[in-house]
């Protein structure tokens, strides 16, 4: 999935969409303390809007959130920085980010938004770059951010910078709900490690099922390892898993490190409801109603 950008002079805009994890496991530690993860990856439709406009010099971040940082901090400055001195750019860049993906949830919002900053940049000043250069400068900022450069369904393995695109994953319906808790990514990591073993989900089977257009197949692998951490430690995670199957969903699991949680849904009807009635007992902060965007 190559998200086309819309340019017109100076200005450019790049959509930079979420994602979640149909499947992920950890499968080792690396020497340098990285965990080795094998994990399917699927683009969502819920986006951030990232605007670029040239300036004389410099790189100036604004936003729409109050709860993001605008300086080099914040990985959309580190890739912007990352193009503009690797090709010595000497004009400066204005970005700004419609927020949109909720933040801290599992959903990779900022390695989007770092990713499309990468695409965006590229574009705004002609430097040619292909996908797999975006890709590979992407692993400098973060293990998420190759895989948003390519989107759709994908496996991801090594610390989730070696990918391969799956066939696209059957159309479904997808409520997507964000509980009013910020989970740290390296929090989950090092509570994994202390446990002894945890059940590994079928990360082959899924892929097959994936390519053999089966979602029901999916349904039956869906699994996330990092649950055995961050469930206990936030019990609204369970609660809303099970309150999206008690409203119809097929299948429900966190995503990433979480705290967001997803239901897929065969029939639109019954998405749409439990929609609504999500929202009405507030058990959630942010609230989606999507799918898969391929």
């Amino acid at each position: 999935m190559n998200e086309p950008f819309a340019k017109v002079g100076n200005i450019c805009e790049i959509k930079a969409y979420a994602k979640i994890n149909l499947g992920l496991d950890v499968v080792g530690v690396l020497p340098n303390g990285y965990h080795e993860v094998r994990m399917i990856m699927q683009t969502v439709g819920i986006w951030d809007l990232l605007t670029f406009e040239k300036i004389p010099r410099g790189i100036v971040i604004t936003t729409d959130s109050g709860e993001l940082p605008t300086n080099e901090d914040n990985l959309i400055y580190r890739a912007a920085a990352l193009l503009m001195e690797r090709y010595r750019i000497s004009q400066g860049v204005r970005i700004h980010l419609q927020k949109n993906i909720p933040i801290a949830a599992g959903m990779a919002g900022g390695s989007s938004d770092a990713a499309a900053t990468l695409k965006g940049v590229n574009g705004l000043f002609g430097l040619g770059c292909s996908l797999e250069e975006l890709k590979e400068l992407g692993v400098k900022i973060g293990a998420d951010v190759p895989y948003c450069v390519m989107g759709g369904t994908a496996l991801a393995e090594g610390i989730g910078e070696k990918l391969t695109a799956l066939a696209p994953a059957p159309r479904c319906h997808l409520l997507v709900a964000k509980p009013d808790i910020n989970v740290s990514t390296r929090y989950v990591y090092e509570h994994l490690d202390a446990r002894k073993s945890y059940e590994h989900p079928d990360i082959d089977g899924m892929v097959q099922a994936i390519e053999e257009g089966r979602l029901e197949g999916i349904l039956e692998r869906m699994g996330n390892v990092l649950e055995s951490v961050t469930v206990p430690a936030y019990p609204i995670i369970n609660t809303l898993k099970m309150r999206m199957k008690e409203l119809g969903a097929a299948g429900s699991m966190m995503s990433g490190s979480g705290p967001t949680v997803f239901g897929i849904f065969t029939e639109e009807e019954t998405a749409e409801r439990a929609f609504v009635k999500l929202k009405e007992e507030k058990l959630a902060k942010q609230v989606f109603l999507t799918g898969f965007q391929n």
